[in-house]
């Protein structure tokens, strides 16, 4: 477990030593978070989950497993939002803190603790948990959010079918299914691509890294990063046993399910009107923390 975490600690700290002192233009780490989001991933994603016997998996209680908990997760936060007394924007904020994903984290263990077995289940799980957290952060934010954008039924659709994580997790899934193999020069550039993948990914994330709490913000901060980084484990790994999981894919739900959640939240909160100040502040603190807690969520 040491030698999984170790590495990880280390990239985010060095990603955020180098943009503090070294590569402080916000545009360079812009860029990076752009290739990385919509080529290296992808490609990591297609390439890990086109060798792997996808039909062997077991889909009912994955779908199960993922999709239940994060749901419920929300509908308890809507219900509980007079006694947490959060405006709107607050609570969208806390929304997203306690469901939303940071996949890069989630690859660096997989990959570190299982190697390619470990980044292709990791993937097949992405595959059910991207487009359902995406889906229900946007319900959430049309309802409660500040913003006097409109989005429609279409809008979120587009951008579900357009999410480059998505689309490679299909492709993937189309190439495992139909047992085509892609060519030799096409799988070598996959393999090009995908290689720089979980560093870069790594060290944006530490670029991004903000760790402010106000008092203020500290209940909220706290109940997200509880329900994130230690109820929803808690809850999957024990849907997950319940329902024959094991192996290397039990890790990969485990994990999935316990890591902080992402820096695109900042992104979503800002253009449909969530507490972005908040949302920083919930996505700083919970990376720091899951450094600890996720060993101890696959350790429990």
């Amino acid at each position: 477990m040491t030698s999984a975490i170790v590495p990880i600690v280390i990239m985010l700290a060095l990603g955020t030593v180098l943009r503090r002192r070294f590569v402080t233009d916000p545009s360079f780490w812009r860029s990076m978070e752009w290739l990385n989001y919509h080529v290296l991933t992808p490609a990591l994603f297609i390439s890990s989950i086109a060798v792997t016997e996808v039909r062997a998996m077991p889909v009912g209680p994955m779908l199960l497993t993922l999709a239940a908990p994060l749901v419920l997760t929300v509908l308890m936060l809507v219900a509980l939002r007079r006694m947490l007394k959060s405006d709107g924007p607050r609570l969208t904020s806390v929304v997203q803190g306690s469901i939303r994903i940071n996949t890069y984290i989630g690859l660096g263990f997989a990959s570190a603790l299982h190697g390619s077995e470990g980044i292709a289940t990791f993937a097949l799980c992405s595959a059910i948990v991207v487009p359902t957290v995406n889906v229900l952060c946007i319900t959430v934010l049309v309802f409660y959010g500040a913003s006097e954008k409109t989005v429609t039924v279409g809008s979120v659709a587009r951008e579900l079918a357009t999410n480059p994580l998505i689309l490679a997790c299909l492709i993937g899934l189309v190439l495992s299914v139909t047992g085509v193999s892609l060519p030799d020069f096409a799988g070598a550039a996959l393999s090009l691509l995908s290689s720089p993948a979980l560093v870069t990914g790594t060290l944006t994330v530490g670029a991004g890294l903000t760790l402010r709490l106000s008092l203020r913000d500290a209940a909220d901060v706290g109940l997200s990063s509880a329900l994130r980084l230690v109820a929803l484990p808690l809850f999957v790994g024990s849907l997950a046993a319940a329902t024959g999981i094991h192996g290397v894919l039990l890790t990969s739900v485990l994990l999935i399910s316990a890591v902080p959640t992402a820096p695109s939240a900042y992104i979503l909160a800002s253009r449909l009107g969530g507490d972005t100040r908040l949302m920083a502040s919930i996505t700083g603190i919970q990376t720091l923390l899951s450094t600890v807690t996720m060993p101890l969520m696959l350790y429990l």
